[in-house]
């Protein structure tokens, strides 16, 4: 088991990427070209507990041995060395074959049985069967990562000829909870430049504390089916052996593999945007394939569509550009004014808007609209949540991967017009359980009138439904629990306040071809902004947060509405970005992530970093601003609809 000097091995990273697309191998690794998911590793990381159970895990296996060699033939030689044992548990060694390296988090020697345990921040059920759906086939939620772990085994397993190897999976298990209160707060995050450092408490340096929240589970059987079945990637398929056989070769002599135009091309992570200064692999597939210029790009393609599933289809029929696209690829039927269906979202897209919208460059289903709110009543609350699933429970008794709703805006619209921000919540103790208080607080915001609560998706349905479930589960349950499931009872999904789903109205009523179909709030909302008189004449003078304007929390004399130097009206997300002084770069970039990202990955940077009170204290301004602006985004956006 020898490594050549500055050989280019396929990894078990480079392996799924392979995966994903061959022709992703020539980008990664490579300066000049965008890669957003290396952007982005460390905030991943964070955000999914990757370096606390990593370091939970170890405590495992206490007689482990980390190979903690930089360089890679050192780690192999140290590897190899260790391996002379019989019996040896080592963290992170490297070990090759023909090409392939494989770096695995636990490998654990018992003479000539060798377990390959790979440790995944992946929430686990307790039972393995959940791995396979109800027709026999891996979930896609758990393929990837019984790929990688497979990788592994078969590497191992040729480079020990004779030997048996098992794979296992090691997860944070859902049926258990944590024995050690404040488990959370046992392993704090020290970053030093490109280093980052996990600093974990004597008192949580058990294997017991460990054992309590993790499950090592074997899925060799799984391990074996992905093994011994053809593997399927963009443009082909292939076994295990062979496809091995065809990309360690490639990478190792930096060969570019013929690309295959997909619908996975648009999830690429080495695209950038026309004219930027990086490379974009992305456009070079797209030019290499259609001798496409920048003009044909921006045109728009078939990956624009929203929420289309049949997009391989149409690329399998050489339908690559939006203007290509007939009704009939999309089961269109004929749009009057009303509703929109999916289809007809999707063909305004790519046809255009109805022909009696043109004029005002926007469609709004306005009877729909009127019929919808009858039934509102005044004032209107909206409210907006942000969220966190912390890996580690933060007392005993909790469960990994517990929602914990750690903030909360609310705007008011009185029946006069008036728009003020009435309430804020914002809990971030570090190792402090706020749930409870969370929906207290929110209780007290909404109950001094019946006025009609909206939100924007689902997500604030699914967290007040999960923090109900806590409630009821609690084995030492607050006094007001049952005040507490009452008032969740009656604003979730078929109370007697049920909260309005205004991006389930935005869906059904409203398209502006700028939003490309999304009924993201951060594209409806620069929408409205560019179309709304009532916005723009409202919103140009810094009125918000003015003594005698609207009220505001967190802002002084902002203004809203304004131009940049080419007439474009300006994001306020973008305009909130130069103020936010606590929200730092890494957590700009974790918008990147899921919706809501910045405001997850601020909250878990002040449970898990060593923070001076001054960088927290910023940390929370610029949390309070940015869920304020959410709120703020959703009012915006009725006043746009109801005001013109």
């Amino acid at each position: 088991m020898t490594g050549s000097l500055n050989a280019r091995y396929l990894t078990k990273s480079r392996f799924k990427l392979a995966v994903e697309c061959p022709t992703k191998l020539f980008y990664t690794g490579k300066s000049e070209y965008r890669n957003t998911s290396n952007e982005d590793e460390f905030l991943a990381m964070l955000a999914d507990g990757g370096f606390q159970v990593g370091e939970l895990a170890k405590l495992m296996y206490p007689s482990g041995v980390e190979i903690k060699a930089k360089k890679v033939e050192d780690a192999i030689a140290q590897t190899a060395e260790l391996l002379n044992q019989e019996s040896v548990t080592l963290f992170e060694p490297a070990i090759v074959y023909e090409g392939l390296l494989v770096r695995v988090d636990v490998l654990v020697k018992r003479r000539n049985v060798f377990e390959v345990i790979e440790v995944k921040a992946k929430s686990y059920s307790g039972n393995v069967s959940d791995m396979v759906g109800v027709r026999g086939g891996i979930k896609s939620t758990y393929l990837p990562y019984l790929q990688d772990v497979a990788f592994q085994k078969y590497v191992v397993k040729n480079a020990f000829p004779g030997t048996t190897v098992t794979a296992h999976l090691l997860m944070p298990d859902k049926t258990k909870t944590a024995g050690l209160n404040g488990l959370n707060q046992c392993f704090k995050v020290r970053r030093n430049g490109r280093q980052t450092e996990v600093l974990v408490e004597e008192r949580a340096k058990r294997a017991e504390v460990a054992e309590s929240v993790l499950t090592c589970v074997s899925v060799d059987h799984l391990a074996e089916e992905i093994l011994n079945r053809d593997l399927s990637y963009p443009g082909g398929s292939g076994t295990f052996a062979d496809v091995t056989k065809q990309w360690a070769p490639a990478y190792a002599a930096d060969k570019k593999i013929d690309p295959v135009l997909t619908s996975h091309c648009q999830d690429c992570e080495f695209k950038a945007p026309l004219g930027d200064a990086m490379r974009s692999g992305f456009h070079e597939c797209w030019r290499q394939k259609l001798n496409w210029t920048d003009a044909d790009f921006q045109e728009g393609t078939v990956l624009d569509i929203w929420n289309l599933k049949g997009k391989d289809k149409l690329l399998d029929q050489g339908i690559y550009k939006l203007k290509q696209v007939q009704a009939d690829d999309l089961k269109v039927t004929e749009h009057a004014q009303g509703e929109i269906t999916s289809a007809q979202r999707q063909w305004m897209q790519v046809d255009g808007l109805p022909e009696e919208s043109r004029s005002r460059g926007f469609y709004l289903d306005n009877d729909g609209l009127a019929h919808e709110m009858r039934d509102w009543k005044y004032p209107i609350h909206f409210i907006d949540f942000e969220t966190a699933a912390a890996a580690l429970p933060f007392h005993s008794g909790r469960r990994p991967y517990e929602q914990v709703g750690f903030q909360f805006s609310h705007h008011v619209l009185n029946g006069d017009g008036t728009l003020i921000h009435a309430n804020q919540f914002l809990f971030d103790t570090p190792g402090d359980f706020p749930n409870y208080d969370f929906v207290r607080a929110l209780r007290e915001a909404l109950r001094h009138d019946e006025g009609t609560v909206t939100r924007w998706s689902h997500h604030e349905n699914t967290i007040l439904e999960a923090i109900k479930a806590q409630l009821i589960e609690e084995s030492d349950p607050p006094s007001d629990r049952t005040v507490l499931i009452s008032f969740i009872d009656s604003i979730t999904t078929g109370g007697e306040r049920a909260m309005v789903d205004l991006a389930k109205v935005a869906k059904q009523r409203y398209f502006h071809p700028s939003t490309k179909g999304s009924n993201s709030i951060k594209k409806v909302l620069p929408s409205v902004l560019s179309h709304s008189v009532y916005l723009r004449e409202t919103y140009k003078n810094p009125i918000y947060g003015a003594v005698g304007g609207i009220a505001s929390l967190n802002f002084q004399d902002m203004t809203w509405w304004s131009q940049d130097s080419n007439g474009k009206v300006i994001d306020p997300y973008e305009l909130l970005i130069t103020q936010l002084d606590g929200l730092d770069e890494d957590v700009i970039k974790a918008e990147s992530i899921n919706q809501g990202g910045a405001a997850s990955y601020a909250y878990l940077k002040l449970q898990y970093e060593d923070l001076t009170d001054r960088e927290r204290e910023s940390l929370r301004r610029g949390l309070l601003r940015y869920c304020e602006l959410d709120t703020l985004a959703m009012a915006f956006i009725v006043q746009a609809w109801t005001k013109g």
